[in-house]
């Protein structure tokens, strides 16, 4: 079977310039396909360097943190330590007050201005001088009001 030449050579013509159009297609499409690539690329590099300078912030703030709550702790620490302290500082106090008999009737005479006593009775129940029931009473004034 042959085919007249003047058939094939159209026919081949066609083919020919059918594959140079998809080769053309084909390689326009590459070239968009490369600019997407490309771009998508610097994307992920610009996540990247997002999420490293988010981890770098995040160590930064996570170390601060670790040092305020270290300086909590020494500050609960100190504050345990003060009212230790204050509590021993109370009780010597206490004993104090308890042993001097000075003491005892400053504490009375308090206790009696407390309770509404005038000042001619905390004169005489605990033998103090008159200036100082006057200033006892004066302070326990000062104090209410």
């Amino acid at each position: 079977m042959n085919i007249p030449v003047w058939l094939v050579w159209p026919l081949l013509g066609l083919g020919i310039i059918s594959v140079l159009l998809l080769a053309l297609w084909l390689r326009k499409r590459l070239a968009q396909v490369e600019r997407k690539v490309s771009l998508l690329s610097a994307q992920l590099e610009s996540s990247q360097q997002h999420a490293a300078t988010a981890q770098a912030e995040l160590e930064e703030l996570r170390s601060g943190v670790i040092g305020v709550g270290q300086r909590v702790l020494n500050l609960q620490e100190s504050q345990q330590r003060l009212k230790n302290q204050l509590a021993e500082l109370h009780e010597q106090h206490q004993v104090i007050a308890l042993s001097d008999p000075e003491s005892k009737i400053y504490s009375r005479a308090m206790k009696m201005v407390e309770l509404g006593a005038d000042l001619e009775e905390i004169i005489r129940e605990c033998e103090l001088p008159r200036a100082e029931a006057e200033l006892l009473v004066n302070l326990h004034q000062q104090k209410q009001g």
